[in-house]
């Protein structure tokens, strides 16, 4: 006489799936925040530099604009606004991140200018 009744016959079987399943959707969640967050800080970093490009180039007396916009898609972004105001230049950038079974734009802005003094303590 066997231990195991014939109604748990094949239980760790399905068990074993289930959690095989359970790893597999938790594994494509966690790539896709990994992306959206990877996605972001290029983003962020396409928009930074765009913004001290442009600054760059207002106080050579180029044009702001085009050099951001130069820099953003040398960086894997799309320039989307450019702002100048004085010798302040503002960006906003967009970068498309490729997620599980889709896609994402993600925004970011950049401000560059020179540094306002402050009186030392």
């Amino acid at each position: 006489m066997v231990g195991h009744s014939r109604t748990e016959a094949g239980a760790g079987t399905v068990l074993a799936a289930a959690l095989m399943g359970v790893l597999l959707t938790v594994a494509v969640v966690a790539t896709g925040v990994v992306g959206v967050v990877a996605g972001h800080r290029r983003a962020q970093s396409a928009a930074d530099l765009s913004a001290l490009a442009g600054a760059g180039a207002l106080q050579a007396g180029g044009n702001p604009c085009r050099q951001a916009d130069d820099i953003a898609r040398r960086n894997g972004a799309t320039l989307r606004g450019c702002e100048v105001d004085g010798w302040d230049v503002a960006v906003r950038v967009a970068a498309t991140v490729r997620l599980p079974g889709s896609s994402m734009e993600l925004e970011a802005r950049g401000r560059a200018g020179p540094v306002d003094e402050a009186p030392w303590p």
